[in-house]
């Protein structure tokens, strides 16, 4: 019974500390519409601001939580929400995520530039004293204070968020910011209220948490929040009571899990361990495939759509060449060690050009492509031995895995489908990468690079050519896909999955195909950077790698070829490079990429798209409108009807009406029936 109550209490104090975890990220969601990734890394950092001012500079522990609860996090939050999270709204999921990914990274460094990175002792509240629940069941003052600091802040949320106005106005701005503002609300004022809310619970959570973990830890503090993701979602991201429910339920099982398996060979082995680990992360997967999908948003058009131009097809693959003819003179002039920096940079920009149809064109955000990127590397290192077969077992296990990640997944979408991925990331992480089966737990294993034809790429120079030529194979076969059924398909279902399902398009079908094809290129992509730097290891494709992945691909032009290849470049090079030229500045890469990360909220289109659009607009040029035949136009001839009579009876409401087409308002001669009609002229009507 004492074994019992140990740990229930145990369990009962980690819910507390989720729950308020949880009720952070519901209260942001409710109402800004922006799931906060960056919740655990606000926590950490004021955690270790706690640590600065109770240890270092011996302020009282009261004083010190209740200036951090009551002004530097609500400040911080309301800084973050005017300056950054303003800007997303509207201009859906990829780039709201990728600013709160920015926001992860910037305090990252923060973490790491004022406090080294160092881990600490974690500071609690009455030290070590407790009371006794029986003689053999022991409490502490801090445990205690996490749980009445839970149900505290449960009584808050709920009087605040149902029984006041502010409250009611802060849960109908998330609907429909318009609507809410036509009955009075305020929306800018309320989404920087919840924001400031939203720190000072992060700050809660993450002061609470710290001492359970006896040390502060950056990354450990960071990411543990991820765990209470399960809550989060089964409370819909809306319901209070629900989340604190699912974070109690996540307690206990994890408490109980640790408590009661079987201590032998079978259940201390590296799955089962993983299981244990994963625990939160499962039940945030079976959360997200039961719980019912908002269906509002699935048909709702977007109101903001990337302005990319595809480039046809021999100006793609006269492109393609010159990037392999620049690789090929660019590294007769690098030394060895940048020459395996770049090679680094191409597989990463295959890894990343796994998200352009995906994400960028099919609008299906997945946080788990470096964890098909790692089953390449494990199915190169198993079954390539050097043959070049190696490549087709890695996109062949790396493809399978996604459709079958696919498959349950398959009924969600938008933030649901982006959380779902990355849960699948973390239990990888934890279950299958660090096993002897995969890979070696902080160790690495040497991967054979393939040979083709013949041809054996032993230098590094001429396997970075070979790099250059498969991203430009891939890159220029997407482009074709592109411009074909499937590639309108995927804009489509971008726009409005509802539309598409409305005019008979089977979406099974396209999201079951498009994630195989995204993943088998991800795997890929792993395979060849593990072959570039011949090895690989478990903690090079850890489920935290694909949040950066994310945010590259977005800061270069996720729905751009060329953008991956700038992402992928600068992920490679930013580490080495940077830091090299500026040693006196720790980490100076995550402050790089968190500030270009922030600057996506003023430029969604990506950096590619906006440099094409500047030089353009610098040097315009007339280019000959492509003249395609309109089945439409077909259709309508074999009417009896022109297509500038239906333009007519479109904007009438009948025929015979006189409306005059735009050819015919700018002085052209109206061209006869059946005559082909420029693709430009009909974009512009």
């Amino acid at each position: 019974m004492n074994e019992f109550l140990s740990f229930t209490v145990i369990g009962i104090v980690t819910g507390a500390a989720y729950a308020i975890a949880a009720s952070g990220l519901v209260v942001t969601y409710t109402t800004s519409g922006v799931f906060n990734i960056a919740h655990g890394a606000i926590g950490m950092v004021f955690a270790y601001l706690f640590w600065q001012l109770t240890i270092a500079w011996h302020w009282p522990i009261l004083l010190s939580a209740l200036a951090i609860i009551l002004v530097f996090a609500p400040i911080a939050g309301a800084v973050i929400e005017i300056t950054l999270v303003r800007r997303t709204y509207g201009q859906g999921l990829a780039v709201s995520l990728v600013m709160t990914i920015a926001l992860l990274v910037l305090l990252l460094f923060v973490a790491y530039w004022a406090w080294g990175g160092q881990v600490r002792a974690a500071p609690s509240f009455f030290g070590h004293s407790g009371w006794h629940l029986t003689s053999k069941v022991f409490v502490s003052w801090h445990e205690t204070v996490t749980i009445l600091a839970a149900g505290g802040l449960a009584v808050f949320l709920r009087l605040l968020l149902y029984r006041t106005r502010v409250g009611m106005a802060m849960r109908a701005v998330v609907d429909n910011r318009s609507l809410a503002a036509l009955n009075g609300a305020r929306p800018a004022w309320l989404g920087t209220f919840s924001w400031a809310l939203g720190a000072s619970t992060a700050a809660l959570a993450g002061i609470l948490i710290a001492p359970v973990l006896d040390d502060l830890s950056v990354l450990a503090l960071t990411f543990l929040v991820i765990y209470a993701y399960g809550a989060a979602i089964l409370g819909r991201l809306r319901n209070l009571p629900l989340t604190f429910l699912g974070a109690l339920i996540l307690g206990l099982a994890y408490s109980y899990m640790v408590g009661y398996l079987p201590q032998n060979s079978f259940f201390d082995s590296t799955p089962i361990q993983g299981l244990r680990l994963s625990l939160p992360v499962v039940m945030l997967f079976i959360v997200l495939l039961v719980i019912r999908q908002d269906t509002i948003e699935g048909g709702r058009v977007r109101a903001w759509r990337e302005s990319v131009e595809v480039p046809p097809f021999l100006r793609s693959a006269a492109v393609g060449v010159a990037l392999v003819v620049a690789m090929a003179v660019s590294v007769s002039f690098l030394a060895a060690g940048d020459i395996v920096d770049v090679g680094q940079g191409v597989a990463y920009g295959i890894i990343v050009l796994s998200l352009v149809p995906l994400a960028g064109w099919g609008g299906q955000v997945s946080l788990c492509q470096m964890t098909f990127a790692g089953l390449g590397a494990f199915a190169m290192f198993h079954v390539g031995g050097g043959s070049f077969w190696g490549l087709f077992a890695a996109m062949g296990l790396a493809g399978v895995v996604g459709a079958l990640v696919a498959l349950p997944a398959l009924r969600l979408r938008g933030l649901y489908l982006a959380l779902a991925t990355f849960a699948f990331a973390l239990a990888m992480d934890n279950m299958f990468f660090p096993s002897s089966v995969a890979f070696t737990y902080g160790g690495t294993v040497h991967v054979n690079r393939p040979g083709f034809l013949g041809l054996h790429f032993h230098s590094n120079a001429s396997f970075v050519i070979f790099l250059t030529v498969v991203f430009v194979l891939l890159a220029v076969g997407l482009l074709a896909l592109r411009r074909g059924p499937f590639g309108r398909l995927l804009l489509a279902m971008k726009d409005s999955e509802a539309a598409c399902v409305t005019l008979g398009a089977s979406l099974t079908r396209t999201k079951l195909a498009v994630f195989t094809l995204s993943a088998a290129i991800a795997g890929l992509g792993g395979a060849l950077l593990g072959a570039m730097i011949t090895q690989a290891g478990s903690t090079d494709f850890a489920a935290e790698a694909s949040l950066p992945i994310l945010l590259l691909a977005v800061i270069g032009g996720m729905a751009t070829t060329s953008g991956a290849f700038l992402a992928g470049m600068s992920y490679a090079l930013t580490g080495t490079k940077l830091q090299a030229l500026v040693p006196s500045v720790p980490n100076l890469p995550y402050a790089l990429t968190g500030l270009a990360g922030v600057g996506v909220g003023m430029n969604p289109d990506g950096a590619v798209p906006t440099a094409v659009r500047k030089f353009r607009e610098l040097f315009p040029t007339r280019q000959p409108s492509e003249v395609i035949e309109l089945p439409e136009a077909v259709e309508l001839e074999r009417a009896g009807l022109s297509l500038d009579g239906a333009v007519a009876m479109a904007g009438s409401g009948g025929p015979g009406a006189a409306v005059p087409s735009r050819a015919r308002a700018a002085g052209e001669p109206t061209p006869p029936s059946g005559t082909p009609v420029p693709s430009r002229a009909i974009g512009q009507a």
